[in-house]
């Protein structure tokens, strides 16, 4: 993969906008582990390496567990997840491929018994953040750094 432009050398001020809607993010009341874990399914869903490289160790500082990771991709299945991930997973699926979706019913229902009106706001906050993150990247083709094994 070649990355096609560097959006921070391009345009700096499209770049601290989004920076500082991130920050804004993490004042929200999503608690951090919950917010890791959307990013990383989001991530997976619009097949960003860049934020996916990102967020796992992010989302494993949080305490987030490697075996929860692991069966991110497949946590309809899965009995890593409580109701609260599985409404904030679903919601996140549901917006991200809002043009098949439509965001229905059912997963807004799940949202709403979940979460209290500010948090499902501050919520769908966080997923459109991570969302416009995977098009800069995906878009532009944002190479995410090699580690080490011992990183």
């Amino acid at each position: 993969m070649t990355e096609r432009l560097d959006c921070f050398k391009a345009s700096p001020k499209a770049v601290q906008a989004m920076l500082a809607l991130d920050v804004e993010t993490q004042a929200l009341s999503i608690p951090l582990a919950l917010r890791e874990l959307v990013k990383m399914r989001v991530s997976q869903i619009n097949g960003c390496a860049y934020c996916l490289n990102m967020h796992a160790p992010e989302a494993r500082g949080a305490g987030i567990s490697q075996q929860k990771l692991d069966v991110l991709a497949a946590w309809r299945e899965s009995p890593s997840f409580d109701a609260r991930e599985r409404a904030a997973l679903g919601w996140a699926e549901a917006l991200t491929r809002i043009e098949a979706t439509g965001a229905p019913d059912a997963d807004y229902a799940a949202l709403t018994d979940a979460f209290t009106p500010k948090k499902c706001v501050d919520l769908t906050l966080v997923i459109n953040a991570i969302n416009a993150w995977n098009r800069f990247a995906v878009g532009f083709r944002a190479p995410h750094p090699l580690r080490t094994d011992a990183d």
